[in-house]
């Protein structure tokens, strides 16, 4: 159970932080995959993403509290937020009364739930569609219907957690949706003939390099704007959200037909989505000005 505003020191990409009374749930979970569950009070979330735990640790300074930490590059958002209740009943066997109704209390307000694997799978169904990749690939194709096959390959839970075209395809929509498909730096929202967003999710601590496939670890950026900041030309400055420029390497007329006249990004509606200040200070320190490689510039 994670919540935005929680007292404790949370980020459900990277670490879990729990009191004691979960270590022996939590420490059976090492080495097999979670899912998020927001409370009622917090928000209408649900349940919202997957992760795996990799290792849990005591709390450096904290008697009495543990760290789950998240194995780097497994954190998935659901493309779809789970509701709590399916029909009018829970998801969760341990919060159904006999007659499928909601128990109160107890069971509820636990913050670690061990989960049956059935469970487990029906909830990431319902966030992570089967066919999401063919979902995003007909998405803006008006003909899509005409020629889509009569039914498509099921993809067991884990390939899809795994997967990396899969997850690719899952961030892209995430992030593209959280900035309404306008890009962070330029501002503009560009749509080909077909309606399609012109728009590139792009990572700003790379998967390879133990960045996550959360929102907050992404940006909007047209493709231009994306190879720049791929490349270390483009950053974000500690403030997060003043666009930073290699000036030695960027000519100034290119700064000023690609970056907003302000300098400033444009941020998602949903703050919780907003770029996590560890990950641009990752990009900044090891990324922003480290070197260009020779070849062509997109402006040349």
């Amino acid at each position: 159970m994670h919540k935005a505003d929680s007292i404790y020191e949370d980020e459900p990409d990277v670490v879990y932080d729990f009191p004691q009374s979960y270590l022996k749930a939590v420490t059976e979970a090492v080495g097999d995959w979670i899912v998020y569950y927001e409370p009622v009070k917090a928000g209408p979330r649900g349940y919202f993403a997957a992760a795996k735990i990799s290792e849990v640790v005591p709390k450096p300074g904290a008697n009495g509290r543990y760290l789950a930490l998240i194995e780097p590059g497994s954190f998935l958002p659901f493309d779809t937020e789970v509701p709590r209740l399916v029909n009018g009943s829970p998801l969760e066997s341990a919060l159904r009364e006999l007659d499928g109704t909601a128990k109160k209390g107890g069971a509820v307000q636990l913050a670690v739930r061990r989960l049956p694997e059935a469970e487990f799978s029906r909830i990431v169904d319902l966030g992570l569609p089967q066919n999401l990749e063919q979902i995003e690939a007909n998405r803006y194709d008006p003909h899509a219907a005409l020629h889509e096959e009569p039914g498509h390959f099921a993809r067991p839970v884990l390939e899809r957690l795994t997967r990396r075209p899969y997850r690719d395809v899952a961030f892209r929509r995430k992030v593209r949706k959280a900035y309404d498909f306008r890009c962070a730096m330029s501002g503009l929202r560009l749509r080909n003939g077909g309606g399609r967003p012109e728009v590139q999710a792009a990572h700003i601590r790379p998967v390879e390099r133990q960045g996550s496939d959360s929102v907050k670890n992404g940006l909007a950026l047209s493709g231009t704007l994306h190879w720049m900041f791929d490349r270390g030309l483009i950053s974000v400055a500690e403030d997060c959200e003043t666009v930073l420029v290699s000036h030695n390497k960027v000519p100034g007329d290119v700064v000023d037909r690609l970056i907003r006249p302000d300098g400033k990004l444009v941020l998602p509606t949903d703050p919780r989505n907003a770029p996590h200040p560890a990950n641009l200070r990752w990009h900044r320190e090891n990324v922003f000005g480290q070197g260009f490689e020779s070849g062509p510039a997109p402006w040349d």
